[in-house]
């Protein structure tokens, strides 16, 4: 029997583990046909049709059915049904989905996700996982572990895949309309037109529209709401019985004010009141340039809902400065230091108080040509040609909390000829020319990214009837994304205007767009919607990457005799990645003359010129073994090896500050790719004919250089740690009646880092030693630094006023800051003021970075101890129609957003519970159903982003979705 199962067996996909199918058409077979076993599930996880239970890989995979019982509605969803998963969005653009502890934590441009998002068996770089939702889904897969040799690059974690229901011969329609709480209003429609016997065509749209879940109590409004929608069409055409081909373009598009992150939180750190015998006055910038704005402390302490020691902004001393008018009296234009104090945060995840309302706008489009020609009966080539465009613009609050009001006013300033200017701030409010005017200081951040692929893949597939049969193929891949992220701050623009653009004759800023007369920095002037992003007035990273990715591969499948199979594939791929660096320039500008900016350290005041590009190319060798034995129809145990691949890149480009003025901390231009030794044994087993499925899978990865980020001078810094990663995954599903079932699933995860591996831990640089402490730097350099305590001490307890300067060249000198290092040409020489010599860059640990954390033995980030769901669901037949209830509890385990594994970055474990009852009557197609998502209305913190030094070391939170009930009535026809 098992050599005629797999003799017969139509060939699509390696997987193994477990598939959960409908939940109501399951129980309904069932009591048609008095039998209660668990329906098969055909899978394509090895590119080939295979029933779930005879593939030695561990898979999941959810009918469309299956996916609406268990309310999974998209992408981000599908770790309440799958062992070792775990899901949030990101701080930017994109997202991390992670299998057994493997994600995409690595955020340049020029990284690739460790999992593989394909749909229809072709995978996507860039896609929108997170935002859509399924619409007219046959079913999806997740296969948990390195699949590159069929699926090719950027799969070491695994595959999510998505099987759209494609065009058939029979007319069939289909109309859902649904509302629900926060105004929810929903609909769903689908029609398959056969337009001949050999040529039918597939239409399926979806709309969702939800007000806002979060209040923003500044402003009164609700924000992070849902406007969306979905549309897919597709046609079939067979006109041979040896040729048959589909095309499919799918749309989505969404523009609302969902937000990119949740609350912002920070333990405040107020900094000394005292040293070496100097009083500090409440939050002075002198006292501002000791703290690091927020302190490691855990996110679950009533502390973490402060805000930053606000007098530590690098840029507010500078913009602080006083005008000498002609009548010798002085104006500022802040009457309080500290733009925070007295701030509070409500404890409510989902309450925020910002002046700036999020926006959200998504387009993305895929369009797919599929082709298979049988060459012979048992020989057919597969073609796949895949396209994809994705546009992307989020804006929001940077800080998520509202400033007090900061401007004085500024009316009958004088410039130092007697001319009435007013100043900065007449009326005590700023005009900003992107943020408008404001009393308060403003900060927002853009996201932008646009996206294209190019995919095509060639494939030479057998299914013949003896012993042996292949999979043969190459591809090619060309990749190319532009990422634009902006932070606009209204401070930023008067410092440019007010300090360095500053004409002391006229009293009034000088327009900017180049260094030809005098040093200045280009302000533009331009609306947010009209600017051309070229400003030195807001922080802009521009990243523009190019990646062609060639492959070739080949799998065999042996049976060596009716109970054992060998299967053997070896892919080689070669990427190439060109990336285009683009300095930021914030606050830098220039003098043609001199050939620099002595004052703002800048080399160009207008525009964001190119370095030249790097070039990286890395060639790997990836693949798989496994050997299968199937004793009976109903048990399988098999063993496997698998080689996973993934490219490196080129970290963002930094600051463009020129040396000779400015001195900056060391840091590194490139990663390293990943490679991943995974060894898996799996049982999949059938029991008590066919009522009770169960299957398990032990593993073991070793992995070398896994892409970390966290952000360094200003920029998502890749780091590569070795680790390890080993587990358990259970999967069950038991049919106890033909009414009543149980499911789920259970994974238990162990990740350990390396022996050996560190890294600068930017929330405690000093590592505890006392001897060094934390400094925060001159305006336009991006990081905070160490500096040795009884430098600061002596600087300290002298009180001189250039203090605040002289504590920022303890980070490296610079022509405003000054410098310790008598080698260094430019600036006040404090080593004459003060009596000592101090170079950073060498004295320092790490350049002045800090001491290095210790990570060998640390869990990797967002990888919970185990996971677990369960699963009930109970038919009543009822005359003509059936009522089904299903409920589906799931939690998972306490984890780490971070490598250090701190107090700090701790995630607790959390829970979700979502009931649903469906009423289906069969005769008139038609099925009513109410839902309740996330019973009891949690709001856990699911991950977390630590921002950057500058902007004070605040950590941007992401929470679930609130309770969320609805009710549908679906029509088939």
């Amino acid at each position: 029997m098992a050599q005629h199962n797999r003799a017969h067996t139509k060939w699509v996909v390696t997987a193994s583990v477990l598939a959960l199918t409908s939940g109501y058409s399951q129980l309904a077979h069932a009591q048609d046909t008095g039998s209660t076993a668990v329906d098969e599930i055909i899978v394509t996880a090895q590119k080939r049709e295979q029933s779930i239970q005879d593939v030695p890989i561990a898979v999941s995979a959810f009918s469309a059915e299956a996916l609406d019982a268990m309310k999974i509605e998209g992408g981000s969803e599908l770790l309440r049904a799958v062992p070792n998963v775990s899901f949030s969005k990101s701080n930017f653009s994109m997202y991390n989905f992670s299998i057994r502890g493997i994600g995409t934590k690595a955020l340049s441009s020029a990284s690739d996700p460790a999992v593989a998002i394909a749909f229809n068996n072709s995978t996507m770089i860039r896609n929108r996982l997170f935002e859509s939702e399924y619409m007219d889904v046959n079913r999806v897969e997740v296969l948990r572990g390195p699949q590159g040799t069929l699926y090719g690059r950027n799969a070491t974690a695994g595959v999510v895949n998505m099987i759209p229901n494609l065009p058939g011969p029979n007319y069939e329609g289909l109309a859902k309309a649904e509302l629900g709480n926060f105004g929810t209003v929903r609909g769903q429609a689908m029609v398959n037109i056969p337009v001949s016997d050999t040529f039918w065509v597939r239409a399926a749209g979806s709309f969702t529209k939800r007000d806002g879940f979060d209040y923003n109590s500044f402003n009164g409004n609700d924000v992070n709401d849902r406007d969306l929608w979905s549309t897919r069409l597709s046609a079939a055409w067979e006109p041979h019985e040896r040729f048959r081909t589909n095309l499919i373009w799918e749309h989505f598009e969404e523009d609302d004010n969902r937000s990119r992150t949740g609350k912002q939180l920070c333990t405040r750190d107020q900094g000394p009141t005292s040293m070496a015998g100097y009083t500090f006055k409440t939050n002075s910038f002198e006292q501002g340039k000791l703290p690091q704005g927020c302190l490691p402390g855990s996110l679950y302490d009533d502390a973490a809902y402060g805000t930053p020691q606000g007098a530590g902004y690098a840029f507010l001393p500078i913009a602080s400065r006083q005008w000498s008018t002609a009548a010798g009296s002085n104006y500022s234009p802040f009457f309080n230091f500290d733009p925070f104090g007295g701030v509070t945060q409500s404890r409510d995840l989902r309450e925020v108080s910002t002046p700036i309302d999020p926006v959200y706008q998504v387009k993305n489009d895929v369009i797919q040509l599929n082709v298979a020609f049988d060459i012979t009966d048992n020989l057919t080539l597969h073609s796949q040609t895949l396209y994809t465009k994705d546009e992307f613009y989020s804006s929001q609050d940077y800080m998520r909390f509202a400033s007090v009001p900061l401007f004085s006013d500024t009316t009958g300033f004088k410039s130092p000829s007697g001319k009435v200017t007013n100043g900065p701030t007449p009326g005590g409010i700023y005009v900003d020319p992107q943020l408008g005017p404001s009393t308060r200081m403003l900060s927002m951040d853009v996201s932008k990214s646009n996206n294209d692929q190019f995919f095509q893949e060639l494939r030479l597939q057998s299914n013949w009837e003896g012993s042996f049969n292949f999979s043969l193929g190459a591809n090619y891949t060309k990749f190319e994304t532009e990422d634009n992220y902006f932070v606009y701050n209204n401070i930023f623009t008067m410092l440019a205007e007010w300090f360095y653009n500053y004409d002391f004759a006229g009293g009034m800023p000088r327009v900017c767009k180049d260094g030809s007369k005098f040093e200045c920095i280009g302000v533009d002037y331009a609306s947010l919607e009209e600017s051309d992003g070229n400003g030195h007035n807001y922080f802009r990273s521009r990243n523009v990457v190019s990646t062609e990715s060639w492959a070739a591969f080949g799998e065999g499948y042996w049976d060596i005799n009716p109970e054992w199979r060998l299967t053997v594939g070896l892919r080689y791929t070669e990427d190439e990645k060109n990336s285009t660096p683009y300095p930021s320039q914030l606050l830098l500008g220039t003098w043609d003359m001199l050939g620099s900016g002595m004052y703002s350290g800048g080399r160009v005041s207008w525009g964001y010129p190119a370095q030249p590009d790097i070039v990286q190319a890395w060639d790997a060798f990836s693949g798989r073994a496994v050997l299968d034995w199937k004793p009976t129809d109903d048990v399988m145990v098999y063993a496997s090896y698998s080689r996973g691949y993934k490219g490196g890149g080129a970290n963002p480009p930094r600051a463009d500050i020129d040396p000779r003025v400015m001195q900056t901390q060391p840091l590194a231009e490139l990663f390293e790719p990943e490679y991943l030794n995974a060894f898996e044994i799996g049982a999949k087993i059938t029991l008590q004919d066919g009522r009770l499925r169960l299957n398990a899978t032990a593993f073991y990865y070793d992995y070398t250089n896994y892409q970390v980020s966290q952000i360094q001078d200003r920029i998502a810094l890749n780091e590569n740690f070795d680790a390890e990663s080993m587990g358990l995954e259970f999967e069950a599903i038991y049919n106890v009646t033909p009414n009543f079932r149980i499911d789920g699933n259970l994974g238990i995860l162990k990740t350990r880092i390396a022996d050996g591996e560190q890294s600068i831990d930017i929330m405690d640089r000093t590592q505890g030693n006392d001897d060094w402490v934390v400094v925060r730097p001159w305006a336009q350099v991006p990081s905070n630094c160490v500096a040795p305590r009884k430098y600061v001490e002596k600087i300290v307890s002298a009180g001189r006023t250039n203090m605040t300067n002289a504590l920022s060249a303890l980070c490296g000198g610079g022509f405003l800051a000054g410098t310790f290092d008598p080698t260094f040409p430019w600036g006040q020489k404090h080593n004459l003021t003060y009596g000592f010599t101090y170079l950073p860059f060498k004295e320092a640990p790490n350049g002045g970075r800090g001491f290095y954390a210790d990570l060998g033995g640390n869990e990797l980030p967002n990888a919970p101890r185990w996971t677990a769901n369960v699963g009930a669901q109970y038919t009543w037949n009822l005359t003509g129609s059936d009522v089904t209830l299903r409920g589906d509890y799931y939690r998972q385990a306490d984890s780490y957003f971070r490598v250090n594994n701190t107090e700090y970055d701790e995630i607790r474990g959390w829970d979700n519970l979502n009931i649903t009852v469906t009423w289906e009557v069969a005769a008139s197609n038609l099925l009513l159903q109410a839902y309740v998502k996330n019973v009891f209305d949690d709001a856990p913190i699911v991950d977390a982003f630590t921002n950057s030094d500058d902007t004070l070391l605040t950590t941007n939170v992401f929470t679930l979705d609130p309770r969320l009930w609805g009710v549908s009535l679906t029509k088939r026809f």
